[in-house]
């Protein structure tokens, strides 16, 4: 991979910001924010309009890998509702170590 490590992972933060805001816009029903509220849900959309409903099918396991492990550990901490900051300091720590794996595993299977 020609691309350092650094710029790689710089890359893959502003493109899950960009994922999350983009799909939260569309799809939510509280409108253009940069994280789920109440209403919506972080994973799966249950909308009575239809392409909402198809699209949130089929983004849901790129959501799982990118947000799925706030859920987890956390629920009780999302239900009430944290100031924006601290959830986007878990994303960029969580997708700092996911673009690093991504990172070494590609490197690595383009060298063998």
């Amino acid at each position: 991979m020609n691309i350092s490590r650094k710029k790689f992972v710089i890359l893959f933060l502003i493109s899950g910001f960009a994922f999350l805001f983009i799909t939260t816009s569309l799809l939510g029903s509280t409108g253009p924010r940069g994280f789920p509220k109440s209403p919506d849900s972080l994973l799966l959309l249950e909308s009575p309009i239809a392409w909402k409903r198809v699209v949130s099918t089929i983004i849901v396991p790129i959501k799982i890998v990118l947000i799925g492990p706030l859920l987890l550990p956390s629920i009780n901490f999302l239900k009430e509702d944290p100031p924006p900051p601290f959830i986007g300091i878990y994303f960029i720590f969580y997708w700092t170590i996911l673009a690093s794996i991504i990172h070494y595993l590609i490197g690595k299977l383009k060298r063998s």
